[in-house]
């Protein structure tokens, strides 16, 4: 039924709106780790999917919502004598960020019913699309599962609830915008010659680096929630030399790879070295080999957004973690998946071509 008028100019609005939903989605992430930076994602102590879509309204609601923050540990604890208009500052990045969370439902439910309704999806793909919708309201319920351990002894979220939090929200922008991709041809460069046989080995294992990276981010996402960047802000050295003291010391070892702060860098450090070398040789190799132009022009983009990605992650350490730089290092994240997902999926294309 939701092909019965399907022509495959359709295709091109359904791309567009992939696209609005991925863009937003990318600042949702952003949004995600400035809230994280300026701690203020335990402000909301309440988790109201309907009525939170009101912010507090005139000075009595504000005390309320005040009042019930302060029986919560990060108040007690780290927050004691927080005065209301500070508290209305971390109140408001947290809120802003459920808001957008909410948009987004509405931008991906209501474009997916007209089309649907109107008989313009083409044949196959609902199904990927009801996915889609389906794992976008677990990230609803996963980042409310991720605040409510923060709510209880400590005065943080668990790292684990906080990475997966990340990792299903970039899993989510990647799965659209590769269905963009499907979509939109033109998002390719548009060739039919195909690949040549130089580089047709390279396209089967290329998408093992769009994986790498989303494990890295996944890294990132283990340091963030452990604050591990601030164990040793300096580069290239940790401490005393390049490998620092007391690695992989806890009890099992392989603990420390989730809970010790100085092994969370280490590995976030030496998976950054890892993406250098593999990413940065892909970008190279189709640079200097490819002989379609637009391939080329992607191993550039794939080579600057890896280097932009490197520069603002050594600067991240550098300046302690300053919200602006590191909100640029987890920005910088989505754009290089973004550049490798584009250029996956158009060598992956041409590849295809040469093969029929």
């Amino acid at each position: 039924m939701f092909s019965r008028a399907y022509q495959t100019h359709h295709d091109r609005q359904l791309a567009l709106w992939l696209l609005a939903c991925a863009a937003v989605i990318y600042g949702m992430i952003l949004l995600g780790g400035v809230t994280r930076l300026t701690e203020s994602g335990l402000s909301m102590v309440e988790w109201r999917p309907i009525m939170g879509i009101w912010p507090p309204i005139g000075e009595a609601a504000w005390l309320d919502v005040f009042a019930k923050y302060q029986q919560f540990p990060e108040y007690q604890k780290i927050n004691q004598g927080m005065e209301l208009a500070e508290f209305k500052v971390i109140f408001m990045y947290e809120y802003l960020h459920r808001v957008l969370g909410r948009i987004i439902g509405l931008l991906f439910v209501l474009p997916l019913l007209f089309f649907a309704l109107r008989g313009v999806i083409r044949p196959g793909l609902m199904p990927r699309l009801l996915v889609l919708l389906v794992l976008g309201g677990c990230q609803g319920l996963l980042g409310w599962y991720m605040v409510k351990s923060g709510l209880v002894d400590r005065p943080s979220v668990s790292q684990y609830r906080l990475t997966a939090h990340l990792g299903l929200a970039v899993a989510l922008y990647a799965a659209i915008v590769w269905q963009f991709l499907n979509l939109w041809p033109k998002a390719n460069g548009a060739s039919t010659r195909g690949a040549p046989r130089s580089m047709q080995s390279v396209a089967r294992w290329s998408p093992l680096l769009v994986v790498l990276v989303y494990l890295m981010i996944l890294s990132g996402g283990l340091v963030a929630g452990t604050d591990a960047g601030y164990s040793y802000p300096t580069w290239p050295k940790m401490g005393p030399g390049f490998i620092p003291p007391g690695l992989y010391a806890e009890t099992p070892r392989w603990l420390a790879a989730f809970e010790d702060v100085t092994t969370i860098q280490f590995n976030h450090r030496m998976f950054a070295y890892l993406l250098l070398f593999l990413v940065g040789g892909f970008g190279l190799r189709l640079v200097l080999q490819s002989a379609d132009g637009f391939m080329r022009v992607a191993g550039l983009a794939v080579i600057a957004a890896l280097l932009l990605q490197i520069t603002l992650g050594i600067s991240t350490l550098l300046t302690r973690m300053a919200i602006p730089v590191a909100a640029g290092h987890q920005a910088g994240a989505i754009l290089l998946l973004t550049v490798l997902l584009f250029t996956v999926h158009a060598l992956r294309r041409r590849t295809i071509a040469t093969d029929n």
